[in-house]
């Protein structure tokens, strides 16, 4: 199931809540669990047995290693987490790949397993991580009901594209939180807001990548729109979801951290990887730069460290060459900002530096969105005009003049503009009454015509479900 869905938005949705604020307190998180796992067996039946499994495992690993706390040996059910959770991760996910490539490096044939991705598997995985971890270096105590860390890994809001929520995050709300009208009213604000991210823009840039990816009549200014409808698209997919997640987070008691904060305003790749996927990024600093020695070494094994946790990054993505790729073409930038750009990025106008950031952030999109690297090298030459094809044609300038306010939209939407307006004119009470009696209008507007797209269109992908 997911959200942008009529089953979800007027079927699942107004059930979950009925039964939600009905029931008394002690019932609520039994109430979210049974709904999260018919969300997720909804959609992956047969796996979801995989993610009770996972759950169970984090469960007594954290009761294994608060038993053994004072001792020597503490550290065993830690690494046992860590082992059994990356075990499955990389069985379900990352086997065939290792399969085909033993195959091709060695010119063997070893049978593929031919395994179907668990959704959110990447996602879920992380939390229970973060939960065993924190529970042995002393972060978080450990959780000795199992309905309520069940509930923090399977909540339907963020189980299957995230953000990553920490399980430190929202320890204290798994046993008491609040509600209040303010809370849902925000949440659903936040959750509409996003929704319409996903249906009305994304969706949109999405069938201009199908339609380019379609067609045999290419030309270089084609393939660069591509490019860019991409970048929208990605963006505007995972910060809706996020968004969305963040909305009924809010609506249910709970404060998920922001995931993301308008990346594509930044000024360096640096800057940008502070803004983009947040919940990730700080994942991996947690758990996996920091116990390395973060920057708090030498320059070599700085770099060895940028190398390993944007390797990881990458393959956290997809079990493809071009996902690694493209995470170690971000190292790439962190060493240069580092110790060759930064002065350099400083100094130059703001302006270059955002054509800086958007120019190698979109050849980073063409990587990523590449089915092999085979297409990664013809979508590149196209773009640089190293293919025998047309600068320009007719089909091209209507479909320019066809989505040119679609990315006009797009550009504004990803940017704090219509915030900070927002934000100047509630200062003044004559705008603030004027925004309260809009908010509601809007956001009605908004429900209907995305349920009209949702009636009306068939294209309506997750990206970010494939990982």
């Amino acid at each position: 199931m997911v959200f942008s869905s009529i089953s979800f938005l007027y079927y699942f949705l107004p059930t979950v809540l009925g039964l939600y604020f009905i029931v008394p307190k002690k019932y609520k998180n039994l109430v979210l669990l049974i709904f999260s796992l018919f969300f997720y067996f909804y959609g992956e039946p047969i796996y979801g047995v995989l993610m009770i499994v996972s759950i169970t495992s984090g469960y007594l690993h954290g009761l294994w290693i608060d038993k053994l706390r004072e001792s020597r040996y503490a550290k065993v059910p830690m690494i046992s987490s860590v082992v059994v959770g990356i075990g499955l991760l990389v069985y379900f996910k990352y086997f065939d790949f290792i399969i085909d490539n033993l195959n091709s490096f060695f010119s063997v044939n070893i049978s593929s397993l031919n395994l179907v991705l668990p959704i959110g598997i990447s996602f879920y995985t992380f939390q229970i991580l973060s939960y065993t971890i924190d529970v042995y270096q002393g972060e978080a105590k450990v959780q000795k009901n199992i309905l309520n860390l069940a509930t923090y890994v399977a909540l339907f809001p963020q189980l299957i594209a995230g953000p990553i929520v920490r399980y430190t995050t929202v320890e204290a709300e798994l046993k008491e939180r609040t509600h209040s009208l303010e809370k849902v009213a925000h949440g659903i604000w936040r959750f509409v807001i996003g929704l319409s991210k996903k249906i009305l823009l994304a969706n949109t840039f999405g069938e201009l990548v199908k339609i380019f990816t379609n067609t045999s009549n290419k030309t270089v200014l084609f393939y660069w729109m591509s490019a860019f409808a991409f970048t929208f698209q990605i963006y505007f997919d995972f910060s809706g979801y996020s968004d969305m997640a963040i909305g009924l987070g809010k609506i249910f008691g709970f404060n998920f951290l922001e995931n993301f904060n308008y990346p594509y305003i930044s000024k360096s790749i640096t800057e940008f990887w502070r803004r983009w996927h947040i919940s990730l990024g700080t994942w991996f600093r947690d758990y996996v730069y920091i116990p390395m020695g973060g920057n708090r070494v030498s320059t070599l094994k700085w770099i060895r460290n940028i190398i390993v946790v944007w390797f990881l990054t990458g393959f956290w993505h997809g079990a493809e060459w071009n996902f690694i790729i493209w995470g170690l073409y971000f190292a790439m930038f962190l060493v240069l900002e580092k110790y060759f750009l930064k002065n350099i990025l400083i100094r130059l106008p703001h302006v270059l530096g955002h054509i800086y950031v958007i120019f190698f952030i979109i050849i980073s999109f063409v990587i990523f969105n590449a089915n092999g690297m085979g297409e990664v090298k013809d979508n590149l030459m196209g773009m640089f005009g190293l293919l025998d094809v047309r600068l320009i044609n007719p089909e091209t300038i209507y479909y320019l003049k066809s989505y040119g306010i679609v990315f006009v939209i797009g550009i504004i939407a990803s940017t704090p503009l219509a915030v900070n307006i927002i934000d100047k004119m509630i200062t003044k009470e004559i705008f603030k009454i004027l925004i309260d009696i809009l908010q509601p209008i809007i956001l009605v507007v908004l429900l209907l015509v995305i349920t009209g797209y949702l009636i009306d269109g068939s294209f309506n992908p997750f990206l970010y479900f494939r990982f």
